[in-house]
C-alpha cells in the first residue's frame, strides 16, 4: 500500500533563530513578584517548548521582550445567595469562583534581520481559582500566557 507524504513549511520561528535574551518585563502593575514569574515562564517557554538556548543580549539570536501593564487577581464570576433573605428582601451572596486577569505586551525580536519576529499588544489572559487560592489562578494564567507566546511565535507564516 502506498502511502501519502505531505508536509507544510513557513510555520514556527526562522530557522537560524537558535539562541534568545529574555529581558526582564517592565512592570506596570502594584504587584512585585509579576516581574519575576513572567519572565521564568517565558524562559522556561522559549527554553523547553520552543527549543532555544539562553544567551545575553549582544549576542542572543532572538529577543524577547515586554510589559506587563495590568493585573485584576480578584474578579468576582460565580455566585450563591446564603441564608434566608433580610427585611429588605436581600440575600447574602457569597462569590465561589473568582477569575485572574494578565494583560502583557510581548514582542520577539530577530536582531539579525533587525525586526519584529511576533508582536502582541494586548494580550490578556484569564484564569478562574477557588476563593482563596489566587496562586493556583496565577500558575494557571502564566501557563496560558506561555501558550499564547508559544503558539504565536510558531504561526509565523
Amino acid at each position: 500500500m502506498a502511502g501519502c507524504w505531505y508536509g507544510f513549511a513557513g510555520g514556527g520561528l526562522p530557522s537560524d533563530i537558535k539562541t534568545v535574551a529574555i529581558m526582564p518585563f517592565d512592570n506596570l502593575t502594584t504587584e512585585p513578584a509579576l516581574t519575576q514569574q513572567v519572565n521564568e515562564a517565558v524562559k522556561t517557554a522559549m527554553e523547553g517548548r520552543l527549543g532555544l538556548r539562553a544567551a545575553g543580549e549582544p549576542t542572543a539570536d532572538a529577543i524577547v521582550r515586554g510589559s506587563i501593564t495590568r493585573y485584576e487577581p480578584d474578579l468576582p464570576v460565580a455566585y450563591t445567595g446564603v441564608g434566608a433573605p433580610n427585611a429588605a428582601g436581600n440575600q447574602n451572596v457569597v462569590v465561589t469562583q473568582r477569575a485572574l486577569q494578565m494583560t502583557v505586551n510581548i514582542e520577539i525580536f530577530d536582531q539579525k534581520a533587525g525586526k519584529a519576529i511576533w508582536k502582541r499588544d494586548g494580550l490578556i489572559v484569564e484564569a478562574n481559582y477557588d476563593p482563596g487560592r489566587e496562586q493556583d489562578g496565577r500558575e494557571r494564567a502564566l501557563d496560558k500566557l506561555v501558550t499564547d507566546i508559544v503558539d504565536g511565535a510558531q504561526s509565523q507564516w
